[in-house]
C-alpha cells in the first residue's frame, strides 16, 4: 500500500504490521530532514495505525531530535542521568558503560511492565520515538497494545464503574517498586510530584475513548488505597489482549514510534548480564488528558 495523498503519493510505502495496530513505513530517510508535506501524511498514518516502524537506517542523535520536533515540544526527562549524546531531549537505555563494557545490571526494570510514557506528569507524552543502536540476539523486544480496543472490550458494568475515576500517577512509585531501590534524587521527586489522570481518556485528535493506566498509576483518587491498587491491577490485566497487540522483534538501526495517548507498551527481558542492549528514546509532550467528562478545577 502506498500513501494516497496526491501531493505525497510516492513519498513512502506503508504495510500493516498486525490486524489491530502498527504499520511499517518504507522509502523515507529519517537521517535527512522531513518536509512538512511528507510529515502531514506521516502524521495521518500515526493517528490511524498508532505504531509506526521504520526499517534499518542511520539516524544520528541530532536527526532523531529534529524529527521528534515535527510532532511538538520534546520532553527533557527529569532523570538527567539518562540523557544522551549531548541532547537533553534524548534518553539512553543501556547496560553498557562509556568504555563499552557491560554494567552487569538492567538499565530500567520499569520498562518491563506495561506503561505509557510520561503519564506521571500533567502534560503527558504524545509520541515516543526509539532508535535501536545495539540489539541482543534474544529478548529485548518491545510489545504494544491498543487501548481503544481495551476500553471497548470492557463490559458495561466496568465502564460504568470507571467512567469518572481518576488515578494518581507517580514516577517515584513505579521506579522504586520495580527496582527495589529509589533511583530518583530528592530534587527529582520534588520536580515531578504525583498527578491525577482520568482512567478513561478521550484522545484529543480522534475523539475515541481509551483506557489510560499502566504501571505508573499508583492508586485511585478518593478510594481506599488497597482497593484502588486492586482495581488498577485488575484493569491493567484486562487491558492486554493478544489480538490487539503487536510484538516487535528489533533489528539494529530500526526506529519505531507510537502514540502514548492510546497505546500501552513494554520491553521484554533479556540477558542483561551478558548481552548488550542500547536504545535511545525521546518523548514528545502532548496535552493534559481529558476524561469522559471535563475535569472541574477551582
Amino acid at each position: 500500500m502506498q500513501a494516497t495523498d496526491s501531493s505525497t503519493a510516492a513519498a513512502f510505502g506503508l504495510r500493516s504490521l498486525s490486524p489491530s495496530l502498527g504499520a511499517e513505513i518504507t522509502g523515507l530517510d529519517l537521517g535527512q530532514p522531513v518536509s512538512p508535506a511528507v510529515f502531514k501524511q506521516l502524521y495521518a498514518a500515526f493517528l490511524r495505525y498508532q505504531v509506526l516502524l521504520f526499517p534499518p537506517m542511520d539516524v544520528p542523535p541530532a536527526a532523531q531530535v529534529a524529527f521528534a520536533k515535527h510532532f511538538g515540544e520534546v520532553q527533557v526527562h527529569v532523570m538527567a542521568q539518562y540523557h544522551a549524546d549531548g541532547f537533553p531531549e534524548l534518553y539512553r537505555l543501556s547496560n553498557v558503560d562509556a568504555d563499552g563494557r557491560l554494567k552487569g545490571e538492567h538499565p530500567d526494570m520499569g520498562t518491563l511492565a506495561w506503561h505509557t510514557d510520561g503519564s506521571w506528569q500533567r502534560i503527558t507524552g504524545q509520541a515516543t520515538i526509539i532508535y535501536g543502536e545495539v540489539i541482543p540476539p534474544a529478548g529485548g523486544e518491545t510489545h504494544f497494545c491498543d487501548m481503544y480496543g481495551a476500553y471497548e472490550r470492557l463490559d458495561d458494568s466496568w465502564k460504568a464503574r470507571i467512567e469518572n475515576l481518576r488515578a494518581i500517577h507517580n514516577l517515584d512509585f513505579s521506579r522504586t517498586r520495580r527496582h527495589g531501590k529509589d533511583l530518583m534524587t530528592e530534587a527529582q521527586r520534588l520536580a515531578k510530584p504525583p498527578v491525577d489522570q482520568p482512567v478513561v481518556r478521550i484522545h484529543p485528535e480522534t475523539g475515541r475513548a481509551c483506557l489510560f493506566l499502566g504501571d505508573h498509576a499508583e492508586y485511585i483518587a478518593g478510594m481506599d488505597y488497597d482497593e484502588g491498587r486492586a482495581l488498577i491491577e485488575a484493569l491493567n490485566v484486562l487491558a492486554i489482549h493478544p489480538d490487539l497487540s503487536y510484538e516487535h522483534r528489533w533489528t539494529p538501526r530500526q526506529l519505531i514510534l507510537w502514540d502514548n495517548r492510546c497505546v500501552l507498551h513494554r520491553a521484554t527481558d533479556y540477558d542483561s548480564l551478558n548481552q548488550a542492549r542500547v536504545v535511545r528514546r525521546c518523548t514528545v509532550l502532548g496535552e493534559a488528558p481529558q476524561g469522559l467528562k471535563p475535569m472541574m478545577r477551582s
